[in-house]
This record gives structure tokens, C-alpha cells and sequence, in this order.
């Protein structure tokens, strides 16, 4: 049975992990469709961070806009692209970091930094998105923001947590690499009796 604190060597692997998974949920938020979608049929509305379709209700084609046409739109895109290319620096920075024997935890501190930097750039472009759409894409039926916008979302989420416990983790350095002596608790035979 392995036993795993909350900051050991042999743990130190889920940090970057989860910073991966960070990024898949990233790629499916920059490259889904379901930022907005119909929330009911007939289903005639779709976006992306990207562009914004409509279809008539007995139409089976989609009519797309390019977002990019709008000031909010490039800029929403553009917050959320820079967060999403500083966690994959921070990404690469990680798996270097860990790879070592010797942890440089200064090094370490300074992924978390970056990692706020990241949720604050993805948190700026997750909300530009819909107060804007909102207010300047006209609307048709019941919407909602959907899946892909919730990955954008769940991203910036799991980004935020791992930023703390990068920044925290300098606080374990002696549990981390193992320079930790085990406390070994012992009672007189006096004090036992059944151990004789």
C-alpha cells in the first residue's frame, strides 16, 4: 500500500498532471462549439469564443458571424488565448521542475505566480464573453451558455487551485524530498505490560 500525503515525493507528479488536464479542458473550450447554444428545440442559435451561428427553425444549414468582427470579440479571445499559452509555458516549466532531483522550490513559487497570472487573463476573457454577446448579438429563443464555456470555466478553476498549492508547496520542502526523519513512538515496559 503506498501512502501519499498532501506534499511527497512520490506525489510529485499531480501537480503537473493536473495542470495537463488544465489544458485539455483549455483546447476544448478555445475549440468547442457550445459557448452558447438553444437551450431547447428548435435549436437555432450556436457560438464559439470564435463566431455565432443562427439557422432558421426547418433551415439545416448554419448562417456564421466571425465574433472577430467586434472589439469584445477579439478581446475575449485574446484573454482567454495568452492565459491559455503562459499554462502551457507554466506546464512545461512544471514537468521541468519536478523532472530534477534537486527542486528548485524558488522556481516552484514563481509557476504559481504565473498560474494566477493565467486564471486572471482566462477570468477577464470568460467574462467579456457573455456580458458582451449579450448585449450586442440578438438573441433567438431560450439560450444558455454551454459546455464548452464551462470547460473554460472548470480550466480556470483547477488553474486557480493548482496556483496555491504551487506557491504553498515551498512550505513542505523538508516533507517533499524526504528529509523528514520518521518519529518512532516508544512506551516503557512499565507502562505496557502486554508488550512483555
Amino acid at each position: 500500500m503506498v501512502v501519499c500525503g498532501l506534499a511527497c515525493w512520490r506525489c510529485r507528479w499531480l501537480l503537473p498532471l493536473l495542470l495537463g488536464l488544465a489544458i485539455i479542458m483549455g483546447i476544448i473550450a478555445l475549440a468547442g462549439r457550445g459557448w452558447l447554444e438553444s437551450e431547447s428545440e428548435p435549436y437555432v442559435q450556436q457560438a464559439s469564443l470564435w463566431e455565432s451561428c443562427t439557422r432558421g427553425e426547418g433551415d439545416l444549414n448554419w448562417s456564421c458571424r466571425s465574433l472577430m468582427d467586434y472589439g469584445w470579440g477579439r478581446a475575449a479571445a485574446a484573454t482567454y488565448l495568452v492565459g491559455f499559452v503562459i499554462l502551457v509555458i507554466c506546464f512545461a516549466l512544471a514537468v521541468i521542475a519536478f523532472s530534477i532531483e534537486i527542486l528548485r522550490f524558488n522556481f516552484v513559487r514563481g509557476i504559481g505566480g504565473l498560474l494566477f497570472i493565467v486564471a486572471a487573463f482566462q477570468i477577464m476573457g470568460l467574462v467579456i464573453y457573455p456580458v458582451k454577446f449579450t448585449e450586442d448579438i440578438p438573441l433567438t429563443g431560450d439560450n444558455m451558455f454551454s459546455w464548452a464555456y464551462g470547460f473554460g470555466w472548470a480550466s480556470t478553476v483547477v488553474v486557480i487551485g493548482c496556483a496555491f498549492f504551487f506557491c504553498c508547496l515551498p512550505n513542505w520542502e523538508d516533507e517533499v524530498l524526504g528529509n523528514i526523519k520518521p518519529t518512532y513512538y516508544y512506551s516503557s515496559p512499565e507502562r505496557a505490560p502486554y508488550l512483555n
